[in-house]
C-alpha cells in the first residue's frame, strides 16, 4: 500500500495496481545534447503516457503502483477508458480535471464507473454542461473523495513528488484557473499547465516556484493562447509534448508555438502525428516511446472557440452582430455549435449560414 501525504496534512491510502506497457510503441531514440538513455539497473520506473485521445487531454501517471490520471479525454470518445482497461488497469489513486471543459473532463464520469477511484481533484470551477453535470453526479454516487488543491499544495507518493503550481484562488475562469502541475521523479520533472493561459503562465513564474522541467505538456493543445516565451525560458524544457486531433478545426498546434520550442532547442512530439507518447524514467535519465514516426507541424486550419472567444472575435461569425455576441458569451458554455439556436433571434437560417462558413466551433 502507498501512503499519499500532503503539505495540507491530509493523508490516504492508495492501491498498487499491476500496469501492463502497451506493446505496440516504438522507441524513439535521437541525439539531442546527451540524449538520455533509462538507466535499466534502476528497479523503479515512472512512465507517464500521453494517451491520443483526439482533439482532448489525458495523461496516465504510473509508479511503484501508483496511478494518477490528468484528465479525461474528450467527451465524444471512448479513448481514455479503452487504454486504461487495455494497461490491465483497475484501481486509479487520483483522477485530475484541471478544468470543466467537455474535451479534458469528457469521459470523467465513465472513468469513475468503470474503476476503482480513491479520490478526485478539480479546480472547484463550474459548468453548466451536461458533461460535468455527468461527473459530478458521478463523483457524488461513489465513494470517492474530492479535492481543490491550490498553488504551493506538495503530495508525496514514495519518491515521487506532485507539486500543485497553479490556481492559487478562483474568479471563475474555468480554462484560466486550470489546474497545474509540477511532478519532479529525482533528477526528472514534468509540467502540466492544462488550458492555462500566457496571463497565469506569468503567476506561475511570479510565485517563485521552481518550474525548471524537462518534459513540458504544451498549454492549450499547443494553442498560441500558452505557452509565452518567457514561461518556455523558465520551463527551459528538453521535451515538449502536445495533445491534440489529426486535422482539427482548431488549427492546433499553432506554428509560432512549435517554432518558438523548437528554437528552445526542445524537441517536439504530439498525439496528432505521433499517437500514444510514453516518456520512462529511472529519476537520472529518461526516453521517449511512441506510438508512430511522425514529425509534428503547425495546423493548417483556424476556427473560433464560442466558449473562449472575446465579443470581437465572435462577430467574425456570419450573423454574429454585437448582441448575439454578448447574448453567447452570456449563454457559455456550450457543447456543439448546433446550440447556438437555442439564442434567441438566431434561427435555423442562421445557423445553417453560420455552418456553411465553418468558423464557429467548440473546444480546443
Amino acid at each position: 500500500m502507498l501512503l499519499l501525504l500532503s503539505a495540507c496534512n491530509k493523508a490516504a491510502e492508495q492501491p498498487k495496481d499491476e500496469a501492463v506497457n502497451n506493446e505496440e510503441q516504438q522507441e524513439n531514440d535521437k541525439d539531442k545534447v546527451e540524449q538520455p538513455v533509462l538507466n535499466e539497473d534502476v528497479a523503479e520506473t515512472l512512465s507517464v503516457h500521453y494517451i491520443d485521445v483526439g482533439q482532448g487531454d489525458a495523461t496516465l501517471v504510473e509508479f511503484e503502483g501508483f496511478l494518477m490520471l490528468i484528465d479525461a479525454g474528450h467527451w465524444k470518445s471512448t479513448q481514455v477508458v479503452d487504454y486504461l482497461k487495455q494497461q490491465g488497469i483497475k484501481e486509479i489513486d487520483i483522477v485530475v480535471g484541471t478544468h470543466p471543459d467537455a474535451d479534458h473532463i469528457g469521459q470523467l464520469a465513465q472513468v469513475i464507473g468503470e474503476f476503482e477511484v480513491g479520490e478526485v481533484w478539480m479546480s472547484g470551477n463550474t459548468s453548466s454542461s451536461n458533461t460535468f453535470t455527468n461527473a459530478l453526479q458521478a463523483i457524488e454516487a461513489s465513494d470517492t473523495a474530492y479535492d481543490e488543491p491550490k498553488t504551493g499544495d506538495i503530495f508525496d507518493v514514495g519518491s515521487l513528488q506532485i507539486e500543485v503550481l497553479h490556481p492559487k484562488e478562483l474568479t471563475g475562469a474555468a480554462n484560466e484557473e486550470s489546474i497545474s502541475l509540477r511532478i519532479t521523479y529525482g533528477d526528472v520533472d514534468f509540467v502540466f499547465t492544462g488550458d492555462a493561459g500566457i496571463t497565469e503562465e506569468q503567476q506561475m513564474i511570479d510565485s517563485g516556484i521552481e518550474l525548471n522541467a524537462e518534459i513540458l505538456r504544451l498549454g492549450h493543445h499547443g494553442s498560441n493562447t500558452s505557452t509565452s516565451a518567457a514561461f518556455l525560458k523558465a520551463v527551459n524544457p528538453d521535451v515538449a509534448i502536445y495533445s491534440a486531433g489529426a486535422d482539427n478545426s482548431y488549427g492546433h498546434p499553432h506554428a509560432e508555438v512549435i517554432a518558438a520550442v523548437e528554437n528552445a532547442g526542445a524537441e517536439v512530439y504530439g498525439t496528432d502525428v505521433n499517437g500514444t507518447i510514453v516518456v520512462e524514467t529511472d529519476g537520472k535519465s529518461y526516453r521517449v516511446k511512441t506510438q508512430k514516426k511522425g514529425v509534428p507541424t503547425e495546423g493548417e486550419n483556424r476556427c473560433i472557440d464560442l466558449n473562449i472567444a472575446s465579443s470581437a472575435e465572435l462577430q467574425e461569425i456570419s450573423g454574429i452582430g454585437d448582441a448575439y455576441a454578448k447574448a453567447i458569451i452570456e449563454q457559455r458554455p456550450f457543447e456543439s455549435v448546433e446550440e447556438l439556436i437555442d439564442i434567441k433571434g438566431i434561427g435555423q437560417g442562421t445557423l445553417e449560414v453560420i455552418q456553411e462558413q465553418g468558423l464557429a466551433c467548440i473546444g480546443g
